[in-house]
């Protein structure tokens, strides 16, 4: 036994050179959870600290080394929590400063979001530490960055999704932005993960899976360079004068009846200003009525528009049905494009709890006993073709909708020109607004387009194909911003992009990258799990090396097993067979085994016995059962060696 305790000197020794060992509280662990978390909302806007956006990722991946699976799990719930709780406190500002709800439903809903958030990196932490390598290249630069984005992308579509905070949203600014046309948000977050699992192999790996690192660290960088600049779409038209009319109407004040005459002056005094302009858009439910009511004031507008050689793109409210005639009364979150031909987009992404109330009706008759706000849009056609207006077509978008990229494939082909309307004056004077612009400069960098973005409150820009603010109105403040943008199309090298691969993949393809990624992981994962060790510093040897009734303690895999272990079994089928005499020359008989030779020298392991012997893995290996020789034949020793950690 002195050899294998030398052998557990060298591997303790190897191991506190290269990793950087976790606190040993756990109170002082998930102190570091949450902190981290907290510093992932500073990478967005409006802090944009992008760098965070790499670091605090691998710092939780640092956390997940040696966890539980049930620690794993809190340490993950955390970090989520505090991540969310940071970047998302305005939802309590929309709910019980606009909303009206009161303070103890407004904290509940948020802080219930919130929680929620924090089960997905709990879901990912127990399965990273119960199912994924223990650690290794493998699992830090394959299995863990692909699990992750599993489940932010996951998080973006599952019951109607939350894509807020998607990690690629906080790199609108940087080189990594040049793969937003190639992969999307979701392509930037991949690399981000890769990124954050490099600097954790650089902190915890040895130095070949140190240099792995540092190359996988530097590529995207680099690469990202490169395409920053490069223009996958081409201009296909002369350039268009655009306005964008921001009432800057409080929500407080928007729909009180006696601020309506108001409104509708203002928004017309404004437009007054700016006609002439080929394009002028208003903000979502801009005139605060539905559009039913004000037909006369639309059509004035729509006539004096027209005289002037203008189109008019306004957010506004509908309604449709006959009730009575018995029929139901449904109401539209939707956009009006007055040019040529009256033509009209329905909002079809709704915001849960805002726009529609998934609960059932006894819930819905208390809320309307509490007087809170309990009936629902309606739903729009999932697919609707681009708005025609002063010779463009107007791939469109309401509010929140422009958060998920992946809608916007179906209209991508056809449309030269984005638009998106939205209110964020439910968000007042917080973040929000800062995050929701993050977002549409995300948007516009995936398709290449300019994107018009008219606000009622917040903050109305003119954003260009790579991303960038052309221009960008004064926040909270009546005024009409005025500006031009050039419709783009692809080119035919580049028509591939709207095919299938620019903005966010479909769901199919991002599940089926990250599905692989994540077997892979747990192949690796599976294929090392025989190879235990009975010293202190795990070194793994077959299981089925232990004697009858020991136990092997739990360990990482052993840095001399990794090679011999884990990718042998993998590949070794796929292998030419080696030739006898250099079999023969590798392979050392075990002392306590039985006087066999191994049959496979490329699954040869390092067994537990006094003797440095090499011995097989876990199917093929050599056993004797209680020190009596069985198996085939006297003197022969069985199919399996059990008493590798006897003495």
């Amino acid at each position: 036994m002195h050899t294998a305790f030398a052998e557990s000197a060298v591997a303790t020794a190897t191991g506190a050179r290269y990793a950087l060992a976790r606190p040993a509280s756990a109170l002082a662990r998930a102190l570091l959870a949450l902190v981290a978390g907290a510093l992932l909302a500073a990478a967005f806007a409006p802090l944009n600290l992008w760098p965070l956006a790499v670091l605090s990722p691998a710092l939780l991946m640092w956390l997940w080394q040696g966890a539980t699976p049930r620690e794993a799990a809190r340490l993950g719930f955390w970090f989520s929590f505090a991540t969310f709780a940071a970047g998302t406190y305005w939802l309590y500002t929309s709910i019980h400063g606009f909303g009206g709800a009161p303070v103890w439903l407004a904290l509940v809903l948020m802080l219930g979001l919130v929680s929620i958030m924090g089960l997905y990196h709990a879901g990912l932490g127990y399965a990273a530490a119960r199912w994924l390598p223990v650690t290794g290249a493998v699992r830090w630069l394959v299995a863990l960055p692909a699990a992750w984005l599993l489940m932010e992308w996951w998080r973006g579509w599952f019951l109607s999704g939350f894509s807020w905070l998607s990690l690629g949203y906080s790199q609108t600014d940087t080189w990594l932005a040049g793969f937003a046309p190639l992969a999307g948000v979701y392509g930037i977050s991949a690399l981000l993960l890769l990124c954050a699992g490099a600097v954790t192999a650089l902190v915890c790996g040895t130095g070949r899976v140190r240099q792995v690192a540092l190359i996988v660290l530097l590529i995207p960088w680099a690469a990202g360079a490169a395409l920053y600049r490069h223009s996958w779409t081409r201009p296909s038209g002369p350039p268009v004068s655009v306005a964008i009319v921001q009432g800057a109407i409080p929500q407080d004040e928007k729909w009180q009846a006696t601020n309506h005459e108001a409104t509708l002056r203002r928004y017309r005094t404004l437009t007054e200003q700016v006609l002439g302009t080929a394009l002028i858009v208003w903000p979502e439910s801009s005139t605060a009525d539905v559009a039913n009511d004000i037909v006369p004031y639309i059509d004035s507008l729509y006539r004096e528009a027209r005289a002037h050689g203008s189109a008019l793109v306004m957010g506004v409210l509908r309604a449709e049905g006959r009730p009575e005639e018995g029929g139901a009364l449904h109401y539209f979150n939707s956009v009006l494009a007055l040019d040529a031909q009256v033509s009209w987009y329905d909002k079809s992404h709704l915001v849960p709890f805002a726009e529609f109330f998934p609960v059932p009706q006894f819930v819905r008759s208390w809320m309307r006993l509490m007087s809170l706000p309990y009936s629902d849009f309606t739903r729009g056609a999932p697919e609707q073709p681009p708005l025609p207006a002063a010779h463009l077509r107007l791939g469109t978008t309401v509010c929140y909708e422009d958060a998920y990229g992946s809608s916007m494939l179906r209209v991508l082909p056809g449309a030269d020109a984005l638009v998106n309307v939205t209110n964020d004056a439910w968000f007042g004077h917080s973040s929000a607004r800062h995050q929701h612009l993050q977002i549409a400069r995300m948007r516009a960098l995936e398709e290449g387009r300019y994107l018009v973005r008219a606000a009622n409150d917040g903050i109305s820009a003119v954003i260009g194909p790579h991303g960038e603010v052309i221009a960008r109105a004064e926040e909270f403040k009546p005024v009409a911003l005025v500006s031009s943008i050039v419709p783009t199309r692809a080119g035919r090298r580049t028509r591939m992009l709207e095919t299938g691969w620019s903005c966010a993949l479909p769901r199919w393809r991002w599940h089926t990258a990250c599905g692989c990624g994540m077997i892979g992981g747990c192949a690796a994962r599976r294929a090392g799990s025989d190879w235990k060790c009975s010293h202190e510093n795990p070194v793994r040897i077959p299981r089925t090396t232990l004697g009858p009734g020991a136990r092997a303690p739990r360990g990482s895999l052993c840095h001399r097993a990794r090679a011999r272990g884990l990718f042998p079994r993998l590949l070794g089928p796929l292998r030419p067979r080696r030739s006898r005499a250099r079999g023969r020359r590798r392979v050392r008989r075990c002392r306590a085994g039985g006087g066999r030779r191994a049959a496979a020298p490329h699954a040869l392991h390092r067994c537990g016995h006094q003797g440095p012997a090499r011995f097989l893995g876990a199917r093929r290996a050599l056993r004797t059962r209680g020190g009596e020789r069985g198996g085939r034949g006297e003197g022969t020793g069985g199919r399996r060696h059990t008493g590798a950690v006897t003495e």
